[in-house]
């Protein structure tokens, strides 16, 4: 028999009818300068862009970010790219409201501040190592680095938002939580 979840209360183990072919396609931060925020996903998280999608009426943009291996070819036409992009894993939003990042004031609220809410994105890298010296190259801000604390081989950075990012290198989790 091969396995389908853990069972805790509240666990359905069956996935409904109804929700079969359901997909988490992206999560969503808000940004309070999509330059800063895209170069830093971009240049430093080796993300790509797929669609920017502009709102005048309200006054917000809409960045879909991903991470391309080479395995996906996006299509070039921007209805199919748009489309795609909807039915893809892992997707980054980032959404701009106009005008934040000319208040030096503006700030959002990162969700582990209280009162805490919203926790943290997550990126498996091939060598956390690797990619910790990447971060220290970058002067990148660090929650925790992977040999603090009790939760060893696990690190976490912040964005230029403040949000938390954790890294985590799959192959080095395998006693985690045991």
């Amino acid at each position: 028999m091969s396995f389908v979840t853990e069972t805790y209360p509240g666990v359905v183990a069956d996935t409904p009818a109804a929700a079969r072919g359901f997909v988490l396609n992206h999560s969503m931060l808000r940004v309070k300068d999509p330059a800063v925020s895209l170069a830093f996903y971009t240049g430093v998280m080796g993300m790509q862009v797929l669609r920017k999608l502009d709102f005048p009426e309200m006054q917000f943009s809409l960045y879909f970010l991903h991470r391309n291996d080479g395995d996906q070819h996006p299509p070039e036409d921007i209805g199919e790219r748009t489309a795609w992009t909807f039915a893809q894993r892992g997707i980054l939003e980032l959404t701009h409201n106009w005008g934040t990042e000319n208040n030096p004031d503006f700030r959002y609220h990162d969700g582990n501040a209280q009162p805490q809410g919203f926790g943290h994105i997550c990126f498996s890298v091939p060598d956390l190592d690797a990619a910790v010296a990447w971060f220290d190259q970058h002067g990148l801000t660090y929650v925790k680095r992977p040999e603090q604390g009790k939760m060893r081989d696990v690190a976490f950075i912040k964005d230029p938002d403040g949000y938390w990012i954790e890294i985590v290198q799959p192959e080095r989790l395998k006693n985690l939580g045991r």
